[in-house]
This record gives structure tokens, C-alpha cells and sequence, in this order.
């Protein structure tokens, strides 16, 4: 297995994908990790909409919005770039617990499956939850807050990192459209050592 920490550099947010459908069995283990992902007192509170059928991939894709820091003929993905699958991720606001940790543990953890297989993710908040909970069947499931949606597809663009320069954290693109992602300094981020 390659270094964990070369793993971590290139498990980036990914906006524009090849137009091969990710196979069941990839999705399948990024749900099986995000199921067996830590949370704050083994509550589970996380539950789990795969979105893979092509016209209701094609509806998720109008229901999300891409790159805020970019324009959008720059951030959204055209014709034939778009994810060609969803996880949509709900709390379950009827068991006890539900916090943002726990999601954000589960987000990493699937998104670190995929990207073990070759799938790009982006996690998505800029979304339209009324429609897509519409859109799934699930608006009159009030015990479900949608927290975010997944979009997944095998990368058509590549992403590294890049330092902040002048305090500007905003990601851009290079030259070759693919995406550069500013970080702070390790300095910049260690408040201390004891």
C-alpha cells in the first residue's frame, strides 16, 4: 500500500469526472466505510441514499452547486464532466446524539474508500434540500435532515497542493484546468508544543 500521507495529499475534492460509471461493488465499500466509521457513543445516527441511476444522477447534478470560489465556467463541471454517482447523507434526528462530527467522520472515512479505488469526491453542502429529499422520496420524512450529498466519478482533472499565499486560502485553477489548493504553513496552524 502506498504512504498513508501520499494517500492523504491526493484524496482531494474532485468537480469534473470521466464518463465511466463507478461500479456498485466501489460504491458499496464506500457505504460500508462510512457505516464503520467511528461516532461519539456508537450511536449511528447516519443514514444513506445511493444515487447511480443515470436520470436521477442527471437531476441530483441540476440540484448542487459547484466551487463558490470559482466562476462558474470555471468550477461547474460541463457536458459529459459531470459525477456519474450520488450518496446522499441524512441525520437521523429521531435517535439521540446526532452531531456534525460524527458526519464529518463518516465523510472522510467514504471518501477515503472511494479514492482507494481511483473514485474522486466532492462533498457537497451548496445543495437544493427540499428537492433532492423530494427528489428521493423522503420530504415527508421529517426525522431526516439532509446534511450533505456526495458526488463520485473517476477524476478528469487532477488536484495538488499549493501554500497560501498572502493569506489567500481560495482555490483556483492552473493552466491545465486542474485544481490548486492552497494550505496554510504547518507554523500557521500549531497553536503550541508541551
Amino acid at each position: 500500500m502506498q504512504d498513508v500521507m501520499e494517500f492523504l495529499r491526493g484524496r482531494r475534492t474532485y468537480r469534473r469526472f470521466l464518463p465511466k460509471p463507478v461500479p456498485e461493488a466501489v460504491l458499496r465499500d464506500a457505504l460500508e466505510a462510512a457505516r464503520i466509521a467511528s461516532c461519539g457513543a456508537n450511536r449511528q445516527t447516519l443514514k444513506y441514499v445511493l444515487v447511480q441511476t443515470p436520470t436521477v444522477v442527471a437531476e441530483m447534478n441540476r440540484l448542487v452547486r459547484w466551487a463558490a470560489f470559482l466562476p462558474p465556467e470555471q468550477g461547474q463541471p460541463k457536458a459529459g464532466e459531470t459525477p456519474t454517482a450520488f450518496i446522499a447523507v441524512f441525520q437521523d434526528e429521531s435517535l439521540p446524539g446526532v452531531n456534525d462530527t460524527d458526519a464529518g467522520l463518516a465523510l472522510g472515512s467514504l471518501t477515503a474508500a472511494a479514492w482507494g479505488h481511483g473514485v474522486g469526491s466532492c462533498i457537497m453542502g451548496a445543495i437544493d434540500r427540499p428537492a433532492i429529499k423530494t427528489l428521493l422520496g423522503l420530504d415527508k420524512q421529517e426525522r431526516l435532515r439532509l446534511h450533505s450529498v456526495v458526488a463520485l466519478g473517476y477524476p478528469a482533472h487532477k488536484s495538488h497542493l499549493v501554500p497560501v499565499q498572502e493569506n489567500d486560502v481560495r482555490y483556483y485553477l492552473d493552466e491545465n484546468r486542474d485544481y490548486c489548493v492552497p494550505k496554510r504553513a504547518m507554523q500557521d496552524i500549531l497553536l503550541g508544543e508541551f
